[in-house]
């Protein structure tokens, strides 16, 4: 079984990220007791080139439109990785990966945002500013302006592939996993906000990395 995480997941923000890393603790649980037979591995994506969720086809769809393309910030870089690349980490790591390991694409250098939509303008035989503006719309609540793909500088390769590293994923005994599951599955029966900070007290336990963002859940935090 090969769980498809995401960068996002390293010192998460925002509930995908940290909802990504809890998955990747349960993989690591599942393949501490699976059978010697059994392969349980998680990948951590960067953005996928022409993915349905990535900013390229938007990109193009504004251009098309005549503009603005809209980009968050000015300094927001974002790791990229092509279809071919994530579909043969997946294939790999399944295959040839240790299970209870997370593996990881060198993607190179982050790229800036606006500098992939300012190439986009001009591959259309467009120029920026003039033919199609840039719009700055502002973050969103969680939203980092640059992501990770390690909790530390070391990388250790990997018998998978020369250009994929494992990173390294602290041990969690079953009980908390279990009893933050339990918590989780408890609180939907919740209203809200109760139900969301209940969401946000599980999280944070179960992920100490975890920062909400100020603008995001962190407003509902318990005020003691």
């Amino acid at each position: 079984m090969v769980n498809i995480s995401t960068d996002k997941a390293v010192n998460p923000t925002n509930v995908l990220g940290v909802s990504k890393r809890i998955a990747e603790y349960l993989v690591l649980e599942a393949a501490s007791h699976a059978p010697a037979s059994a392969r349980y591995v998680s990948v951590r994506f960067g953005n996928v080139l022409g993915s349905r969720g990535s900013v390229v086809p938007i990109f193009r769809e504004q251009i098309a439109r005549g503009g603005p393309i809209t980009v968050t910030h000015p300094d927001m870089t974002r790791y990229f990785m092509t279809i071919p690349e994530a579909s043969q980490l997946v294939l790999q790591a399944g295959l040839l990966g240790t299970s209870g390991k997370v593996y990881v694409l060198d993607m190179g250098e982050p790229v800036r945002i606006v500098d992939l939509a300012t190439d986009m303008i001009r591959l259309s035989g467009l120029e920026p500013g003039q033919d199609i503006e840039i719009a700055f719309s502002g973050s969103r609540p969680g939203e980092k302006l640059f992501e990770e793909l390690f909790y530390n500088a070391d990388r250790t390769p990997s018998p998978v592939h020369p250009k994929v590293y494992e990173a390294d994923m602290e041990c969690l005994s079953t009980e908390p996993v279990a009893e933050t599951l339990a918590q989780l599955e408890e609180a939907l029966n919740l209203h809200a906000p109760d139900r969301y900070r209940t969401f946000l007290r599980t999280f944070q336990a179960l992920v100490p990395h975890y920062q909400p963002a100020e603008n995001g859940l962190a407003k509902l935090a318990d005020k003691t």
